[in-house]
């Protein structure tokens, strides 16, 4: 009995520490308890503004004048003002020579691209002040063997509202692969000599100039006329060219060096000289010699050279063989 109650009384005892501990632990709330006053329940109530500053949130909501300023505002697209492109009027010309030259450049001088034959149809898109056609794509021909077809008359004509388009034959699209056809590459090497007068001899003028080097024809500007007679007429240049060395002997006869007539037009024999054209240069006379010879000659179905030595030098019965022999020499030359 007296153990038990001495264990009752060590309980009791160790309780009491352990109350007595715990209120030493928390005896700073309890000071802070005891200096504050009571809150009531009506402070309780009150919200109470927080330790810290909120940081204000902006909504993304504009201002009625802010959206009628955007409304009023004039799209990017409506600001820029589209400018008109006008693009230049294409007129179609046909090819009256019988042989022309499409140049990189609006001058004689420049580098031939390609050739075009007689009747192949071109579209110029301008023209120059010097007399020379624009291309569509590329090049420039000379507008003296140009012609314009009237074309646009024939759409005037037609009515109105009325969709104006062209017929396509079976004639107009072999006529069209023909012209294709007749379309040379000016890169390609220079034809060899033909019997035929009229014919195309693929010559340019840096061939012609080398052709007439270490001759009294050199640096007279000869090689524009006789491409000139070549592409008007279908006088081929080698014939041409062979005519002229032996008719003025390379340029050095009396007549040549005088009057500048390098063909011997009009030296009758008796009197020669006095009989014989003048002209101011001797590219003029190179113009005449193509300008006669395709009226007089292969204008009356005179087209080979021994048809047209026959007529043009019925004396020397040789004159065919020696012009085609200057022909062969000058092309080995290139």
């Amino acid at each position: 009995m007296r153990i038990k109650l001495i264990q009752q009384v060590f309980l009791y005892l160790l309780l009491l520490s352990l109350i007595i501990t715990l209120g030493m632990r928390y005896q700073p709330l309890n000071n802070n308890s005891a200096a504050n006053p009571p809150v009531s329940t009506a402070e309780l109530n009150t919200p109470v503004a927080p330790a810290y500053t909120p940081i204000p949130i902006i909504a993304d909501v504009q201002s009625p004048a802010t959206i009628q300023s955007i409304e009023q505002k004039p799209e990017l697209e409506e600001a820029v003002t589209e400018v008109p492109v006008t693009e230049e009027p294409i007129h179609t010309y046909k090819v009256t020579a019988y042989y022309l030259n499409v140049r990189t450049q609006p001058s004689a001088e420049s580098k031939i691209i390609k050739v075009v034959k007689q009747g192949t149809a071109l579209e110029i898109v301008a023209s120059t002040d010097n007399g020379w056609l624009e291309l569509k794509g590329e090049g420039y021909v000379h507008g003296r063997y140009a012609k314009l077809i009237k074309e646009e008359a024939e759409i005037a004509s037609a009515p109105k509202n009325v969709d104006v388009e062209p017929k396509v034959t079976i004639q107009s699209f072999k006529n069209a692969v023909t012209q294709q056809a007749d379309i040379k590459d000016a890169d390609a090497e220079p034809s060899q000599p033909t019997n035929i007068v009229q014919s195309d001899s693929g010559l340019t003028e840096a061939h012609i100039a080398k052709i007439l080097e270490g001759t009294a024809l050199a640096g007279h500007k000869l090689e524009e006329a006789i491409l000139e007679i070549e592409e008007e007429y279908g006088i081929n240049a080698y014939f041409t060219i062979a005519v002229m060395k032996l008719e003025s002997g390379n340029g050095k006869s009396w007549i040549a060096r005088k009057k500048n007539n390098l063909f011997g037009l009009n030296a009758i024999d008796g009197d020669k000289y006095n009989k014989a054209f003048s002209f101011k240069t001797k590219g003029d006379s190179v113009r005449k010699f193509g300008q006669l010879l395709s009226k007089n000659y292969v204008g009356k179905g005179l087209k080979t050279i021994e048809k047209v030595a026959k007529k043009y030098c019925p004396a020397n019965s040789k004159w065919s063989s020696l012009v085609k022999n200057i022909m062969k020499r000058d092309y080995r030359k290139l």
